[in-house]
């Protein structure tokens, strides 16, 4: 019972066994109590009240807290017997993890890698990991030193992982050096359009058409000094050989690269997407007059006409006024396309609602 207590305390087998052993108590006392009346009786030759009655309800009594305890161990046997197994086994299970941990140690103090930030970082993790093991005493606290022994098992795990790949870590450094300067310069060379393709947009487009690109090219070229300013120190720490920061700081590059190409291509697609808009204006009306009309219809079928027939027909005025909109010398052509995007959108939420309506009955 303890056992079970300590290894599986979710399980509950004490609330359990609580109610039980209430009624074997129950039973034992009201037995003691019986048997000392009917010895003061025979002592005095007094008459015992109701004395067969209440013998045969204390046999019943008995009788039932008797199969209480035996429903409860044979419900609950198997569990109860792996609780004492797993009880048994955990001081060897510390002795065994410790043993793991020692070696691992052993060999990231004789490593030539050693001085890796990963293998550093796993040497801390471990000696904490089994000083916290030290402080459990399993015979007492069976679930905290389980935890404490899979803490020290994960942790020797880290510290060996460390140590297998960090032969490959100056062969990985180098590739990543190599592959981040190939992109650098790539993006240096797709950002010397940026500039033409934003100057392009204020002089064919309406000045709210790129409002929210004005920063892109400073912002951007932020992003490319500050990939290259990580790119030499990669370098300089691969020097050094600290292949590990190197590949940090060349992941550090990336996301800066990463964020600079997206800021270059926001404006350079966006000009493209504009002049095709500019060239066939009806075009992307057209698809979500198509898409309205595909909902339309689907409320037909679905018999929710009365529900959703008024909302799909605004949308259908909202489209004529967008459309209607694209007047004057130089047309907001962004606006007209985030608009009709807001449409399509709320028209495929519509469609969602219809199906999920449909589903739902």
């Amino acid at each position: 019972m303890t056992a079970s207590e300590q290894v599986f305390p979710d399980r509950r087998v004490g609330a359990v066994w609580e109610p039980v052993r209430a009624r074997c108590y129950a039973a034992a006392g009201a037995y003691l109590a019986f048997t000392e009346e009917l010895d003061t009786a025979e002592a005095t030759a007094a008459p015992v009240p109701d004395g067969p009655a209440r013998a045969d309800a204390l046999v019943r009594q008995l009788n039932e807290a008797a199969r209480g305890v035996d429903e409860f161990y044979h419900a609950r046997r198997e569990g109860l017997a792996e609780a004492g197994r797993v009880r048994a086994a955990v001081p060897q299970l510390l002795t065994h993890v410790r043993a793991e941990a020692e070696q691992a140690l052993a060999a990231a103090a004789s490593s030539e890698f050693g001085y890796y930030p990963s293998v550093r970082r796993g040497v801390s993790n471990l000696d904490e990991a089994l000083l916290t093991a030290s402080a459990v005493d399993p015979g007492s606290a069976v679930a905290g030193a389980r935890e404490a022994a899979a803490a020290v098992q994960e942790a020797t795990a880290e510290l060996s992982n460390a140590l297998s790949l960090a032969p490959s870590r100056t062969t990985a450094a180098a590739n990543a050096i190599a592959s981040v300067t190939t992109r650098l310069a790539a993006v240096r060379n797709r950002a010397g359009a940026l500039g033409p393709a934003y100057s392009a947009l204020l002089r064919e487009f309406s000045a709210a058409s790129s409002a929210d690109l004005t920063n892109n090219e400073r912002e951007s070229r932020r992003g490319i000094e500050a990939a290259d300013e990580a790119l030499v120190g990669a370098r300089v720490a691969a020097a050094d050989r600290d292949p590990e920061t190197a590949l940090e700081l060349t992941a550090t590059a990336r996301e800066y690269l990463a964020q600079a190409e997206q800021l270059v291509d926001a404006v350079t697609r966006r000009l493209e997407m504009l002049r095709e808009v500019r060239t066939d204006p009806d075009a992307q009306a057209r698809t979500v007059r198509f898409r309205l009309r595909d909902a339309q219809m689907l409320a037909v079928d679905r018999g929710l006409v009365a529900e959703w027939g008024s909302v799909l027909d605004a949308q259908a005025e909202r489209l004529d006024r967008i459309t209607a909109g694209l007047t004057g010398r130089h047309p907001d052509y962004w606006a007209y396309v985030t608009e009709l995007g807001t449409v399509a959108e709320f028209i495929a939420g519509v469609v969602d609602r219809i199906r999920k309506n449909v589903a739902e009955k």
